[in-house]
């Protein structure tokens, strides 16, 4: 479905490091990382909008150089909130879009506009940030693509809004035929949906498996100061101590018989702990 091999670039200040991973048919990906860390530059060299040094990247089997044209008609993407002419109305913006793609689906449009209760009379200005994603989803969404690109779809959406968003995704993948690739700083997000995480820091991929095994195959370990050993800590990804003793995160097969407090940890404590420390 999506296959990007050594990607590069080079600005002055920071450098996107031979990045690669593969997105198979019918999954949901999540691509986490610290603001800066590379996912918007990541993102838009997949959809050719920034132009990578070097580095091959191949959507639905084609070329994302050659094939261009033929692939945004079969992908779905969505680059922050939809902020575009905001002086017009939805149902002008959409008349102009849908004429881009061959497989456009009034139908599945109108049900999208209903779910998210969405005015196709309303300008883009007289929607609330949440709405702006909504209706940039729905865009994404009414064409039948079979690869969705989102950056921070979620963002901007209260809680029950979100919930809804997520369940659309695993309902959008059921079919086993269309995959989503999404950034998102919401990791709880992930959690509810994801098969499998990319985690990105400064420039360097240090994350690339499924969700489950990422989670199971760290701890979060604690205790008091007087417990944290040299062979421990050495042995850690990062720690947080206080006058109270410490909590940090190590991987599962370091641990031993051990009488520290060792919990699961979630997604963020992961994402926090790796941005602590270096990238084991």
């Amino acid at each position: 479905m999506l296959k990007v091999r050594n990607l590069c670039k080079q600005y002055p200040n920071f450098y996107l490091d031979n990045i690669s991973f593969d997105l198979p048919k019918g999954y949901i990906m999540g691509f986490i990382g610290m603001n800066g860390s590379g996912k918007t530059t990541t993102l838009k060299s997949i959809l050719n909008i920034v132009h990578p040094d070097s580095g091959n990247i191949q959507i639905l089997g084609l070329d994302n150089l050659k094939d261009e044209t033929q692939i945004k008609k079969r992908i779905g993407f969505m680059l922050g909130t939809f902020d575009y002419y905001p002086k017009t109305k939805i149902s002008k913006i959409t008349a102009i879009y849908r004429d881009f793609f061959d497989n456009w689906d009034e139908e599945k449009y109108n049900l999208y506009l209903h779910r998210f209760k969405l005015d196709p009379n309303k300008k883009i200005s007289e929607l609330s940030a949440g709405m702006r994603v909504k209706y940039g989803i729905t865009l994404a969404l009414s064409h039948n693509a079979e690869l969705l690109i989102l950056d921070e779809p979620t963002s901007g959406l209260d809680p029950l809004a979100r919930d809804d968003l997520l369940d659309l995704f695993r309902e959008i993948i059921a079919d086993g035929n269309t995959s989503i690739l999404f950034s998102t700083h919401i990791t709880s997000d992930l959690d509810k949906c994801a098969d499998y995480i990319l985690m990105i820091k400064n420039g360097k991929i240090i994350q690339n498996t499924t969700k489950d095994e990422l989670i199971d195959s760290h701890a979060l370990i604690s205790g008091k100061k007087s417990e944290l050993t040299d062979e421990i800590k050495a042995k850690m990804i990062a720690l947080k101590q206080s006058s109270l003793g410490f909590k940090g995160l190590i991987k599962r097969e370091f641990i031993k018989n051990s009488d520290l407090v060792i919990e699961k940890p979630n997604l963020e404590d992961i994402m926090i702990f790796y941005n602590l420390g270096g990238n084991q």
